[in-house]
């Protein structure tokens, strides 16, 4: 598997992460362990984890995830592993943290606490890439930076980056930690699909030009693109069914991935990834690989038999004229989940 440099630091990891926010819900412990187990017997090095999950948040599930992945971690050599995690953005927005009863902040209290519950929940006494899972716009972003830059003094944090984030708010944090003289976030981790292309209007430039790398998430817009939820189809244990019947705010974001639109793409994108000879699952995941501003795709499974597609893609280079295919159904369909 290729390995490509987290932003300007020295930490260089596989081009495939394994995500793990359905461990501990839609997963249980040995299934998890067992994708995790073939994932690194594949070539991956990078794991993602944060402590709101599993998702949905609950309070209740606060955590799970990362003592899933911990003990896991006790039956490896820690150096083998990059591991990544994160630290609940404010709660009076747009999500409220499953963590310190849902009055999560990103100010030096929450932050150290944060880091140091994920190592106790690991198992481990360092972190490889510690980030901001959501950004307060409204606060000072030397607050939340100092608190990180101490803690990669520490030797707790090896770097440190952002999830999230627009570029305003990765623009800033940047021009601050260059101020200051602190540490910088070397990566920023958004939504970025064959369905969600947005990041490529605005953010690309700036990860561009100010060397920091996208770790995307969901390259399967959340499973759409693996095209089970065509035809308008709701397969059960499928997370956005569950969101569908949830409402509220897991509703609103099930709309936002199926739609009209997104189906229509998907369809099309199906009908690329058939006459290239591979699954769309392969397709979605080498194109969003196949970026200069993607460092490492971060896929998620529930299941190890979803494993070999994802995999399949890792040293794939798609052709141009997929590419063109690809792109002129984006042109044509612009921005399907809006």
């Amino acid at each position: 598997m290729k390995t490509k440099r987290l932003g300007r630091s020295p930490i260089v990891v596989s081009d495939i992460c394994m995500g793990t926010m359905t461990f501990g819900a839609q997963a249980d412990e040995k299934m998890s362990h067992r994708i995790l187990d073939m994932s690194l017997e594949a070539g991956i090095n990078f794991y993602d984890t944060a402590e709101n999950y599993p998702v949905p948040p609950k309070e209740e599930w606060a955590g799970r995830t990362e003592e899933i992945v911990g003990r896991w971690m006790k039956t490896k050599r820690r150096d083998e592993l990059i591991i990544a995690t994160k630290v609940c953005g404010p709660s009076h927005g747009w999500i409220k943290g499953s963590q310190r009863a849902g009055m999560t902040a990103l100010d030096r209290h929450n932050i150290v606490r944060a880091v140091e519950d994920s190592l106790t929940r690991m198992g481990t006494d360092y972190i490889d890439l510690y980030q901001t899972h959501w950004p307060d716009h409204g606060a000072r972003y030397e607050d939340a930076l100092r608190a990180l830059d101490d803690l990669v003094e520490s030797g707790k944090v090896r770097i440190i980056g952002c999830s999230n984030e627009t570029s305003w708010g990765l623009m800033k944090s940047l021009s601050v930690s260059e101020r200051e003289g602190l540490a910088r976030y070397e990566t920023i981790q958004n939504n970025f699909s064959l369905n969600s292309r947005r990041f490529e209007d605005e953010l690309a430039q700036v990860c561009g030009q100010e060397g920091v790398s996208l770790i995307p998430y969901s390259p399967l817009a959340g499973g759409v693109l693996s095209g089970k939820y065509n035809g308008g189809a709701t397969p059960d244990g499928a997370r956005f069914s569950s969101y569908i019947k949830m409402g509220g705010r897991q509703g609103a974001m099930a709309k936002r991935f199926i739609n009209e639109k997104s189906l229509a793409a998907t369809e099309r994108f199906g009908a690329i990834a058939a006459e290239a000879g591979m699954s769309l699952v392969t397709l979605a995941t080498a194109w969003s690989k196949q970026h200069d501003f993607v460092a490492s795709t971060i896929v998620g499974a529930t299941h190890t038999d979803q494993l070999p597609e994802i995999f399949a893609a890792a040293d794939m280079v798609l052709s141009d004229e997929v590419m063109k295919a690809i792109n002129a159904v984006s042109k044509e369909i612009m921005y399907p989940m809006g």
